[in-house]
């Protein structure tokens, strides 16, 4: 019986697209995650020649579970970071990628991952958590996506922070609106 401690990881993808991170489990990618103030966006590699119609994927409010119909097994039954607003999130398949589109029930909140990952003899991994500099990076990302959206006819897209970034979602007063 193997003991080892399995490697998970959570780190931006070279020649990836930017923003997006990856989560990977003993060296394999099992996704690319992004998130905006709105969404968080999953991208599965799906096997070769398979239609949207053979899978059987479900986004519930705090759980996503993505596998092959007719299969009894799940290739991913996971927790998600936070709350999902299930009646506004979708997901389809493209150019074999699996795109699930997360809609966040709290406007602008941070997530430090898009899955928390599966427990496993007894114990959870990380999931593929952002470490703190990562998250901070998001943060400031989100901030600065908040500013555009709230000051439209200025660029923000040089902008630096001095020192941590507030809460996307709270900062100048209060909660976004939806």
């Amino acid at each position: 019986m193997d003991t080892q401690p399995i490697a998970r990881t959570a780190s931006v993808k070279e020649g990836s697209e930017v923003g997006r991170y990856v989560y990977s489990c003993n060296g394999r990618k099992i996704y690319e995650w992004e998130q905006s103030l709105e969404e968080v966006n999953l991208y599965i590699d799906a096997p070769p020649g398979k239609r949207a119609a053979d899978f059987e994927i479900s986004i519930q409010s705090r759980r996503v579970k993505i596998g092959l119909k007719g299969n009894d097994r799940l290739f991913i039954d996971e927790p998600t970071f936070s709350k999902v607003n299930t009646s506004e999130s979708s997901w389809y398949l493209d150019s074999n990628i699996i795109h699930i589109i997360m809609i966040k029930v709290h406007r602008g909140e941070t997530w430090e991952g898009a899955l928390l990952g599966r427990e496993s003899n007894g114990e959870s991994s990380d999931g593929g958590l952002v470490d703190t500099m990562t998250k901070e990076k998001i943060k400031q990302d989100l901030v600065l996506e908040r500013f555009q959206e709230e000051n439209p006819g200025f660029d923000f897209r040089g902008a630096k922070f001095n020192g941590e970034a507030p809460d996307p979602r709270t900062f100048l007063g209060g909660p976004m609106c939806p």
